[in-house]
């Protein structure tokens, strides 16, 4: 059982899901899963996760990301991006640096972004995508997102070159399209790359022609835990395990020790990772997400 994360460069070109299958195919995993989704017009990391690795995306795909991108001013297309049909076109005002920024500086902190239709998010059991693809559009509420990070690193006379750090939930699509309009025109991105994804933001990303030649030897595989490093964790023993192993509760500590209701790494003798628990009153740890024996 191959289980464990790679950190894949998405190509331009292939869906999340396409890059998913081609890989989990490789390895022979039975499962997987990434963390977060990215357009097939964008680049850049996408961890995937194979087999019992999977038990842990819900731990890390809410954490922050970052972007660089680019912003064509002066069109509008219909999917937000280089890939959809200009449908709109307005003059592009005189811009300088400080007017840019002044304009940037609104959309940084908590704010309200509508989802585009173009996106994976459904309508009574079908994507808004395809809802799009024929021409419909339906009414999307509202989503509070975090913009922790915004700047300008390029200012030409048609584009604009940016950066963001944000939180799970942020359409850069929509985000650039926003900014265009607060400058007084209309845009869509041309560029968009993932530079990073927490907390893997200080793991090297391979390509995924290197991933698929490796394969076979299995490198390049992280371990399932590499991406929890940030929660508390707890060492148990073998009479620990087995009750884990139960569904029971077991009484352990925990370092740092963990707030009631917080997730805890569990492992046992030896520092073979078990999977997660979930912190409970008085120092009691409930399995939450335990790892296959045969993936330990």
């Amino acid at each position: 059982m191959p289980t464990g994360i790679i950190v894949v460069d998405k190509p331009r070109g292939l869906t999340s899901n396409g890059t998913l299958q081609r890989v989990r195919k490789a390895f022979g995993a039975k499962s997987a899963g990434h963390v977060g989704t990215l357009d097939p017009m964008a680049t850049g990391m996408l961890p995937l996760c194979l087999d019992e690795a999977t038990k842990v995306i819900a731990e890390v795909e809410s954490g922050a990301k970052c972007y660089e991108f680019t912003v064509e001013l002066g069109s509008r297309t219909d999917t937000g991006d280089a890939e959809g049909e200009v449908v709109e076109r307005l003059p592009v005002p005189a811009l300088d640096p400080a007017l840019v920024e002044a304009a940037l500086a609104e959309f940084r902190g908590v704010q309200q972004q509508v989802p585009p239709m173009y996106s994976a998010l459904k309508r009574e059991g079908r994507p808004l995508y395809e809802l799009a693809r024929q021409g419909v559009e339906v009414e999307r509420a509202a989503r509070t997102i975090e913009i922790r990070r915004l700047e300008l690193v390029e200012l030409r006379a048609d584009a604009l070159d940016l950066v963001c750090e944000c939180a799970k939930g942020t359409y850069i699509r929509v985000l650039g399209e926003d900014i265009a309009r607060a400058l007084g025109t209309l845009g869509y991105l041309t560029r968009l790359r993932r530079t990073w994804v927490a907390p893997f933001q200080d793991l090297p990303m391979h390509s995924l022609e290197t991933v698929l030649e490796g394969a076979a030897q299995r490198r390049n595989l992280l371990p399932a835990d590499a991406a929890l490093e940030g929660l508390p964790e707890a060492r148990l023993t073998v009479d620990q395990v087995a009750a884990l192993r139960h569904g029971q509760a077991v009484l352990g500590h925990c370092t740092p020790p963990a707030q009631t209701g917080r997730r805890v790494r569990l492992y046992a003798p030896g520092g073979v990772f078990l999977g997660l628990a979930e912190a409970q009153p008085e120092g009691w740890l409930q399995p939450r997400r335990l790892l296959h024996p045969d993936a330990t």
